[in-house]
Formats: structure tokens, sequence, C-alpha cells
């Protein structure tokens, strides 16, 4: 494929960003893309007798610190 020929536009504001990024597979330009990482709130858990996991609800978190095992809180 023709990189040079292709412009892509950001999803998110519409400018033009490099057609290096776009074959990476990223669809929008680097400051979007910042920013859209930051707001993406993640945290590890270590699971008591397993193993840890990935949260990135916080109610799924705030049920796991529950006085109920692993009931979600309401």
């Amino acid at each position: 494929m023709n990189y040079d020929i292709h412009k892509p536009e950001c999803r998110l504001c519409g400018s033009l960003y490099p057609t290096g990024r776009w074959a990476l597979g990223y669809k929008m330009c680097c400051d979007c893309g910042e920013a859209e990482a930051k707001r993406v709130i993640r945290t590890v858990v270590p699971m008591p007798k397993s193993n840890y996991i990935l949260v990135t609800d916080l109610t799924l978190l705030k049920g796991l610190n529950s006085s109920h095992k692993g009931g979600l809180s309401t």
C-alpha cells in the first residue's frame, strides 16, 4: 500500500496526522491520543489467594473492597 497518498484525519479533531502513525493503526493525532489515554483510568488489584486483575470500572473495585466477598456494591 502506498502510504504517501493517504492523508489520515484525526477522528476527534479532524486535523491531519502523519501517515506513519496511521500505518501503525492509530486513528487520531498525537494530541488527541494523549488526551484520550489520560482519560482512561486503570489499576491492577491483587486478589486474595489468586492472581492480579485489571480493574477499569470503579464499581467493580468498590465491590471487591466490600464486606461481601466478591459482591458488587450498590
